[in-house]
């Protein structure tokens, strides 16, 4: 009985082409909201799965500089660079200008030690040093007249000198330092006649040292001679003095 009303109500309903207009052949025309309110809502269905991401936009237009920023804290020191190499020489520079006049410095010491003596007496004695008493120079008193020696007092090199005057007898002098003969000198005497005799030598003195003439040999060999018109002379000087 049920299965029959079923039947008759299913036949009683209008076919779906009949109760959808159209407006043509093929063509649906939609369903109004009144006409789909006797209509039961179907259950949601389930989310769709997302999509592929789309492509990138193009880049946008650059924008406007924006303001300078401030200053950064300093960095600490960096280590000590290599040493670069050497540059040219570069162009000479103009002179200075002078300076002040210095101070006037201490003289130089000046050493002097010098004698010229002549022969007044014509008696001399063999083997003990001559005496000339005939001062021409000892202005520093080193030549001694009356012993007739040369007394050092300034180590150095010096330079001394005889001439005599030979007369009536032949003559032998020789030149002492500290009691050695270190240089001969001889001449024979010319009957009637006036001769000379010289002698020169450079010694090497120390503080205290001496020099002098005499007769060596017999007193045959003493004629050394002096008079108003002719000298017998002895001379000595310092050339330069040890330096210290």
């Amino acid at each position: 009985m049920l299965l029959l009303q079923a039947v008759l109500l299913l036949l009683a309903l209008p076919s779906p082409a009949e109760d959808t207009p159209t407006e043509g052949p093929g063509v649906l025309i939609p369903l109004t909201k009144e006409a789909c309110q006797g209509w039961m809502a179907g259950i949601p269905g389930h989310p769709g799965h997302n999509g592929t991401p789309g492509r990138d936009g193009r880049d946008g237009t650059p924008g406007e500089k924006g303001e300078k920023g401030d200053a950064g804290l300093v960095g600490p020191k960096g280590d000590t660079g290599e040493v670069g190499v050497t540059g040219v020489e570069g162009p000479r520079g103009f002179p200075g200008t002078p300076g002040r006049k210095g101070e006037p410095g201490e003289s130089a010491y000046v050493y002097r030690s010098a004698f010229s003596v002549g022969l007044e007496n014509r008696v001399t004695v063999p083997n003990v040093p001559i005496r000339f008493t005939k001062i021409f120079y000892n202005q520093q008193s080193h030549y001694d007249g009356s012993t007739g020696k040369f007394h050092c007092n300034i180590p150095g090199l010096y330079y001394f000198s005889y001439h005599i005057t030979v007369y009536t007898k032949d003559v032998k002098v020789s030149l002492f330092k500290k009691d050695k003969a270190v240089l001969f000198t001889y001449d024979q005497y010319q009957d009637k006649n006036v001769d000379q005799a010289s002698g020169s030598v450079l010694l090497h003195l120390e503080v205290g040292d001496q020099v002098w003439l005499q007769v060596y040999g017999d007193g045959d060999h003493n004629g050394l001679y002096a008079d108003n018109v002719n000298d017998s002379t002895f001379t000595g000087f310092l050339l330069y003095h040890d330096t210290i």
